[in-house]
């Protein structure tokens, strides 16, 4: 079992941020985290804070972290696709793959936030556009991953010569990840395009998870891909009073329905070494 964590919330004042960071990052790469993850917003989402309390912007975090680490890898859980120009994100994940010494990975998704998009002014159109640019975003990356600068027609993107250089240093290429579980749009495109799939932990003894990893075999074997070509990651929080103990056992759960790589967050306070040790022992897991 490979467990994660991922920042969500981070403490005041600012003027702490850069140590807490910095001794977190530490904390995963001494302790055996796999990857620490960012959340991509511009307010802070969590549903156990405000939307005026700090969230900083992603992809400057996860390059300071690749700078204050040497081993865990570094992603953003994830990327709505609507956020950035989808060459402008490509080129984001690649340089962090270059100046991390090939610890990057893509996380992408379609997107939902729309209080966030109409506070900050970002585009968030509707499913159907958000959809086909998340295609476009993730036929895109493989094209520039691959080097390959031949003109590209998508459905909603138009780029005539999608030249990325430095090339990433991670071979094939960074991992491609995306998030969300939805049956008729999110797993297609996960079994066409993606290294690792993201579902969500719902409280129902596993019956949601179970469903969509039978799917999403199915969906692979429909795109002539083997299922274990997937990572299968969750997210899920936790408990203030959880022990190594406990979310070992809760790992061990996971695995038994599929999960490979168990993502981790925080609700409404943010990590600390000590909680950064309790996922790390969920390694443990069988």
């Amino acid at each position: 079992m490979r467990t994660s964590i991922s920042i969500t919330t981070v403490p005041e004042p600012a003027e702490q941020l850069a140590d807490h960071l910095r001794e977190l990052v530490r904390a995963a790469d001494e302790t055996g985290i796999d990857t620490v993850w960012v959340a991509d917003h511009l307010l802070q989402a969590d549903p156990a804070s405000s939307p005026d309390q700090p969230m900083p912007e992603a992809f400057t975090v996860l390059a300071f972290l690749a700078n204050a680490s040497r081993r865990v890898r570094l992603g953003a859980m994830v990327s709505p696709a609507a956020l950035r120009p989808p060459a402008l994100l490509v080129k984001a994940v690649t340089t962090l793959d270059v100046l991390s010494g090939g610890r990057a990975w893509l996380g992408v998704g379609a997107g939902y936030h729309s209080g966030e998009a109409d506070a900050m002014g970002v585009p968030l159109p509707d499913a159907a556009e958000r959809y086909a640019l998340l295609e476009d975003t993730l036929q895109l990356a493989q094209r520039m991953f691959a080097d390959d600068a031949r003109a590209f027609s998508g459905r909603r993107i138009r780029a005539t010569g999608p030249i990325s250089r430095p090339r990433p240093l991670t071979r094939p290429h960074p991992p491609i990840l995306v998030g969300g579980m939805g049956e008729r749009r999110t797993l297609p495109l996960v079994a066409r395009y993606a290294d690792a799939c993201n579902l969500f932990d719902v409280p129902d003894g596993g019956a949601t998870v179970r469903a969509r990893l039978a799917l999403l075999a199915r969906l692979c074997a429909d795109a002539g891909r083997p299922a274990d070509a997937v990572e299968r990651t969750i997210s899920t929080a936790l408990a203030p009073a959880e022990d190594e103990a406990a979310f070992t056992a809760r790992c061990a759960a996971l695995a038994d329905l599929g999960i490979q790589h168990v993502v981790t967050i925080t609700r409404g306070t943010p990590w600390t070494p000590d909680r950064v040790a309790v996922v790390a022992a969920g390694q443990r897991a069988a």
